[in-house]
């Protein structure tokens, strides 16, 4: 029995933010509905049944907090009544800030709920694609949500999304967020048919070298912050685990489950062909062991020759698979390879400062 890590949709797409950039409206578009207290009991209980070690809930939207405060105290409660003694569970919601009050700041504060929340940089770069369902900017909002988790003590760090708003503006956006010490950034993904909001490779890459820099330069002055795929790179410089699928180069992480309980292998591949069971009808041992998850995993492994070859391959690892594609079965080159074979050689020795000042 592994230790278990899930992703939870618990009111699938819905969203009081209609972020021009998002992937997930076209793919949960029919999937309206709210987790029922039946589902939600099934995936604690068949969770906490399957792990072992440690058990992960990390929810998502969508907008989460739309499933309400009851909601989660909820999730607290069947935790207590169907966790084993040697399993360790923790708990994490991504939110775009508009749902969170006193009451939910300081519930994740007292339950040691993992607070992501998504702000796009300062407020021309956040407001100009992170609209709310008025058409009205949300940075405003937003950050008066960040200002009732730290005056609760909730622990909680800042999703900004690379789009080509945010890849243009690097230096900006990293001064704007960095006052919130945990950072993530990550790429854009463009919907089949829609307006394309990816920054291409050289814009990506300038926007890693300028983060870079502020990244190592506040790390030299004892200033630090953590930028989590900088981080990553750290850590593999010093022979730690990889902390995400991305980072190892390998899918199966862990699973996504939908309001109706419907389970999926990834965020990015919800889609119906990939769709592996429902909680409500199967354990997590049938689901996660069936053909489908398998061939899944092993569609992620498929990297070129020359992609592996690579000097920078120990560091890149290929990526996610949501930027190798076509995923499926021929092998894919990471969209973004151009820009990380400019930003390695770029960073790379003062990666390895920072690993080696960190060993010491």
């Amino acid at each position: 029995m592994p230790p278990v890590s899930l992703l939870i949709k618990p009111v699938s797409g819905a969203c009081d933010m209609r972020c021009r950039y998002c992937f997930y409206a076209e793919v949960s578009k029919g999937r309206d509905c709210v987790m029922s207290d039946e589902t939600l009991e099934n995936i604690v209980r068949k969770s906490l049944a399957f792990a072992e070690d440690s058990c992960a809930f990390a929810f998502q939207g969508g907008e989460p907090t739309l499933a309400g405060i009851e909601f989660y105290k909820k999730v607290i409660q069947l935790q207590r009544a169907y966790r084993k003694r040697d399993v360790h569970v923790t708990n994490a919601i991504q939110t775009n800030g508009l749902g969170v009050t006193e009451e939910f700041a300081a519930f994740f504060a007292e339950n040691g709920f993992l607070v992501g929340l998504s702000m796009d940089g300062n407020a021309d770069t956040h407001d100009a694609l992170r609209p709310d369902a008025s058409g009205r900017g949300t940075y405003a909002r937003v950050r008066a949500a960040a200002k009732l988790l730290r005056r609760h003590d909730a622990e909680f760090n800042i999703l900004c999304v690379v789009n080509r708003l945010t890849a243009a503006a690097p230096g900006a956006v990293y001064d704007a967020l960095k006052q919130y010490q945990f950072l993530q950034f990550i790429p854009c993904i463009d919907v089949s048919d829609g307006e394309a909001f990816s920054p291409p490779p050289a814009l990506y890459a300038n926007f890693l070298k300028v983060t870079f820099d502020r990244y190592y330069n506040g790390f030299e002055r004892g200033d630090y912050v953590s930028v989590r795929n900088f981080d990553g790179y750290v850590n593999l410089l010093l022979n730690l685990p990889p902390d995400s699928c991305a980072a190892r180069g390998v899918c199966g992480g862990y699973c996504l489950i939908e309001a109706d309980g419907s389970v999926y292998p990834c965020d990015f591949y919800a889609s119906d062909a990939w769709r592996l069971g429902n909680i409500n009808e199967t354990g997590l041992v049938r689901i996660t062991n069936g053909e489908k998850a398998a061939r899944f995993v092993d569609a992620s492994k498929n990297i070129p020759p020359d992609c592996a070859a690579c000097e920078w391959h120990f560091l890149c690892r290929g990526g996610c698979a949501r930027d190798r594609q076509p995923f499926g079965g021929v092998p894919g080159r990471n969209r973004y390879c151009a820009a990380y074979r400019e930003f390695f050689p770029y960073a790379y020795e003062r990666l390895r400062d920072i690993a080696y000042m960190i060993s010491k």
